[in-house]
């Protein structure tokens, strides 16, 4: 790659903190006890960090077993792993070494403190190993974050999605969006070269146009399909219902553990209550509600409000009925609502309703489950779909079809160095995605998020 990172080097080390010229350190792996540990440690000082702790540096790439020792005093640490990749060939672009250690938290503090007792090397902060590989190029701004939401997957579906944009699917569909933009540039300034045959002229603006159209058609369906970004955050589904309905035996019932606390008295849950579930693949949220009901109890009126908030908000309501006293859902606006008919153990289901169940015998669940799943999959795709996954994304997508509607808008009224130039600006806010252009404002939020040693 041409590493869009290169050219934000300066900006990425001024007025920040963020020093690529430090040797950082950082244990990898999770915290915790663990048959491996994996120390990193990248920079300049990082030869001399490994020859200080494990004796020599091995042969690029290759893993050598060594003894660790305290360079304090030359006892012995552990012994493990010793791996070499000098830069740039590495994955932060820097020299980079590991040691492969022992997971007991002792060792893997004491081999850590040791690397920190080098001179010239400090603790890595949150995301500084990624962010070294973006300012030396070895990824762009989008693959980052691609990254980081891997990291952060909890589903099947969330691993395709986060994998495809961190190896780059996402840049791939930005770069094609670039080139369209380039070609129709070059278009327009071939009216410019041979501004004296009319034909030609005419021709390439009315080509250029063509293409400027469909692009920007494409990116407006990019903007409007917002299933990517909103499988980050998973198909949110809201439980409503009367007081003593069930609904919140039905959040443990899909949770498969006691998540809310359930007695026979009315009113029981104030808050709202969530779980992260993983139905076949697809991250579903579940919330619990307080019952909705004529409340004359502050807390309880709250918990009503927040109820009725969360479901306005919600991609699906449950609406939960006893099935021996059915009642009406509230009624919202733009909101899916399915009427689950609860305790049919008790009673029969009377009415039109979409399932059946009884949360104290299991009666219903399996089916409720699976179709709430795909219910997920129809709303949110199954991560294989690349497309714009945040909110910074589709701001600078929002961005570009601005300016070239503007740029169609006055298209037979503007020169053509201005035409030119119009596209050529839309281009530029492109990069805005990758991370090629104006991203100082978001590289600290960005890497903030990622664990310390990524």
């Amino acid at each position: 790659m041409s590493g869009p990172g290169r050219s934000l080097q300066n900006l990425a080390t001024d007025g920040d903190g963020f020093k690529p010229r430090d040797t950082i350190a950082a244990v990898s792996t999770a915290p915790g006890k663990a048959a491996i540990a994996v120390i990193r440690i990248s920079g300049p000082a990082a030869c001399a960090c490994l020859t200080t702790i494990a004796g020599a540096v091995p042969e690029p790439r290759r893993a050598v077993f060594r003894a660790f020792r305290n360079p304090r005093d030359g006892s012995l640490l552990d012994r493990g792993l010793a791996l070499w990749f000098p830069g740039p060939a590495s994955a932060t672009g820097e020299d980079l070494a590991e040691l492969h250690v022992h997971g007991g938290r002792a060792v893997t503090a004491a081999v850590l403190d040791a690397a920190l007792s080098v001179a010239g090397v400090r603790l890595a902060e949150p995301g500084e190993f990624t962010r070294r590989a973006f300012v030396a190029g070895r990824m762009d701004l989008a693959e980052a974050e691609g990254l980081a939401d891997l990291l952060a997957a909890e589903t099947e579906a969330q691993r395709r999605q986060a994998l495809l944009q961190s190896e780059g699917a996402l840049s791939a569909v930005v770069e094609r969006w670039r080139e369209r933009l380039v070609a129709a540039m070059a278009l327009i300034e071939a009216g410019i070269d041979f501004s004296d045959e009319e034909d030609v002229t005419h021709a390439a603006r009315a080509e250029a146009r063509r293409e400027v159209e469909a692009l920007a058609g494409d990116i407006a369906g990019a903007i409007a399909d917002r299933r990517a970004e909103r499988m980050r955050e998973g198909f949110q589904v809201a439980i409503l219902g009367r007081p003593n309905a069930g609904k919140s035996s039905l959040l443990n019932a899909l949770a498969q553990r006691e998540v809310a606390i359930v007695t026979e008295a009315a009113g029981t849950t104030r808050d709202v209550l969530e779980v992260h579930l993983d139905l076949d693949g697809i991250p579903v949220t579940v919330a619990d509600t307080a019952g909705l009901r004529d409340a004359s109890d502050l807390a309880e009126q709250e918990g009503v409000r927040r109820a009725e908030a969360r479901a306005a908000a919600a991609d699906l309501v449950l609406w939960l009925d006893d099935a021996a006293s059915p009642a009406e859902p509230p009624p919202l606006e733009a909101v899916r609502i399915w009427r689950i008919a609860n305790k049919i153990d008790l009673a029969d289901a009377t009415g039109a309703v979409d399932h059946r169940i009884s949360v104290r015998t299991g009666e219903g669940l399996a089916t409720l489950v699976a179709t709430l799943a795909e219910a997920g999959r129809e709303a949110l795709g199954a991560g294989e779909d690349v497309g714009l996954t945040r909110a910074r994304h589709r701001d600078a997508a929002r961005a570009v079809h601005d300016q070239l509607a503007g740029a169609l808008a006055g298209w037979d009224a503007t020169p053509d160095e201005l035409l030119a130039e119009q596209l050529r600006a839309a281009a530029t806010e492109l990069g805005r995605i990758t991370g090629r252009i104006g991203v100082e404002d978001v590289l600290g939020a960005i890497f903030s998020s990622f664990c310390i040693g990524k």
